[in-house]
């Protein structure tokens, strides 16, 4: 490898990483819409979570797929662009038919699916937060398919469930880099 070339590796695997503002993101998006799924605020569903699943689930982690994916960082970039794109697409669909969107819901799934296996080995916050997810996206497809609301609702829960975890993981390093030492625990 030529110094130019080893210059610009150094160059970009030394930059910040943006795995804690994607885990930010994709923990405050599937906070909201979780939530707002499960009806426990009055007059208040998954519709309304649209614009903060466009702009923070779908804008910030789609950017903060592409700087992990330029660090070097293949899962956490993979994970947050396509989720980042699900999260616009999801925001920007707002008038989808049952079957479409239970459809959509599936597919994405696969995607979480896809992703719960490849974080296997990498902790449990990891397995946490996609495979809760792929649960989430499996129970909203079946409720979606058979207009069941009750299924709606545990489908927001579980997504909340996972949206807590990826909180809690980001907010996690973040205080832990800022201290210095394990200021809360992540094992």
């Amino acid at each position: 490898m030529s110094n130019e070339a080893t210059g610009a590796q150094n160059a970009r695997s030394s930059g910040a990483d943006a795995g804690s503002l994607g885990y930010l993101a994709l923990g405050l998006t599937l906070l909201a819409y979780g939530l707002l799924s499960t009806g426990i605020f009055s007059g208040t569903g998954a519709k309304d979570a649209a614009t903060l699943a466009h702009l923070v689930g779908g804008l910030t982690l789609f950017v903060a797929g592409l700087w992990q994916l330029r660090s070097g960082e293949g899962f956490t970039g993979t994970a947050f662009t396509s989720l980042g794109a699900f999260w616009a697409t999801w925001s920007a669909a707002g008038g989808a038919g049952k079957n479409a969107a239970g459809l959509f819901l599936l597919l994405w799934a696969l995607l979480a699916l896809t992703l719960t296996a490849a974080s296997w080995n990498s902790g449990l916050f990891s397995r946490a937060v996609y495979g809760l997810l792929t649960v989430s996206l499996v129970v909203s497809a079946i409720a979606a398919f058979g207009s069941s609301g009750g299924l709606a609702k545990v489908g927001g829960w579980l997504a909340a469930a996972s949206g807590l975890v990826a909180w809690y993981w980001a907010t996690a390093a973040l205080t832990n880099s800022g201290w210095g030492r394990a200021a809360l625990p992540v094992k």
